[in-house]
């Protein structure tokens, strides 16, 4: 079993947050290499942002991520690995 360490965690947060942008919603994948691990997030996520009331705030910050739909592979070597990959302890790097 292929644990997921608190970096890979934040890792691939911020790739997500990198390929959310500025949108509401997001349905892809995010692929990356970690210690001769390749890991795939499969998601479709809708994202809830944070209201302001400064019109200048264009793009109010990530609220939430309600998963619709996730998938995690890992692969080494071209076998894939057993991980213990979860989206809500993804989500706690998310907001922070």
């Amino acid at each position: 079993m292929y644990e997921i360490s608190p970096q890979l965690y934040l890792e691939i947060a911020n790739a997500l947050l990198s390929e959310i942008g500025t949108a509401n919603f997001f349905s892809g994948s995010i692929n990356l290499t970690h210690h001769d691990i390749f890991c795939k997030l499969i998601c479709t996520v809708i994202v809830r942002r944070e209201r302001t009331i400064e019109p200048e705030d264009s793009h109010p910050a990530v609220e939430q991520l309600c998963d619709v739909w996730w998938e995690f592979h890992t692969t080494e070597g071209g076998e894939e690995i057993c991980n213990d990959f979860s989206f809500s302890t993804l989500q706690q790097y998310i907001y922070t």
